[in-house]
């Protein structure tokens, strides 16, 4: 059974719906069994207020820049549509997902919320319990898994979104394939991105003969029994 998840970033006009903030900019990376698809989303979204200047200096998104952009509830739909049942994956979900929730329910008074129509993945509670004590931001796991992420000089959703995407995958067991072509000669989008060139080489530890002979000695019992030996096929 294939396993849909979206990594999702936002961007917002300040930093609590509950004083009246609003989303901007949404960016969705979609991955199928830890694969990328290319089927992502993103978005600019007119709040109906001012951003405020502490929220510009950090993500450079401007008022006059988002004038002409749809608002709310001219993409809800499509936005609800494109997470519905999936897995999401966010940094800090509680921020986001409060910001979507406020969105629908402005929209929606019933709103159940959207961990009813989604599962959530918070990357910063799975950080800071497979690194305890040590710095979890977005910038920080880059550093620690090698993630090349020098050109984000601002904050950006979509942008974010693809940063996390690789940060999550190495942090969860690694990638599956780098970019290897698809079977109409293309270039498939199957693999973390932005490993960084001065990124540490992975250790490799061989099995000791001694090892390889009882690895043989195990295929050979399980052969006996009547088992599947797929490693000798």
């Amino acid at each position: 059974m294939e396993k849909r998840q979206v990594v999702l970033d936002t961007e917002t006009t300040g930093i609590d719906p509950k004083q009246g903030h609003r989303i901007i900019e949404i960016g969705c990376v979609e991955l199928i069994n830890r694969r990328f698809t290319g089927n992502n989303y993103h978005v600019y979204v007119n709040p109906e207020r001012i951003v405020e200047q502490e929220a510009i200096d950090v993500h450079g998104i401007t008022n006059d820049f988002l004038r002409d952009k749809p608002k709310y509830r001219e993409i809800s739909q499509e936005f609800f549509d494109y997470i519905n049942g999936a897995e999401l994956v966010i940094h800090n979900s509680a921020f986001d997902i409060g910001f979507m929730d406020h969105e629908f329910r402005l929209l929606d008074r019933n709103w159940a919320g959207t961990a009813q129509y989604c599962a959530i993945l918070d990357t910063l509670a799975m950080a800071r319990k497979k690194h305890p004590g040590q710095r979890a931001t977005l910038d920080s796991l880059c550093k620690k898994y090698g993630i090349n992420n020098a050109h984000r000089e601002l904050h950006g959703a979509l942008l974010d979104a693809e940063i996390l995407a690789d940060v999550y995958l190495l942090m969860s067991g690694g990638q599956i394939k780098f970019n290897l072509s698809s079977g109409d000669g293309s270039s498939g989008d199957t693999g973390i991105r932005r490993l960084s060139t001065d990124r540490q080489r992975l250790k490799v530890i061989a099995a000791s003969a001694d090892e390889l002979t009882e690895h043989e000695q195990r295929l050979d019992l399980v052969d006996k029994k009547g088992g599947s030996v797929i490693w000798r096929n």
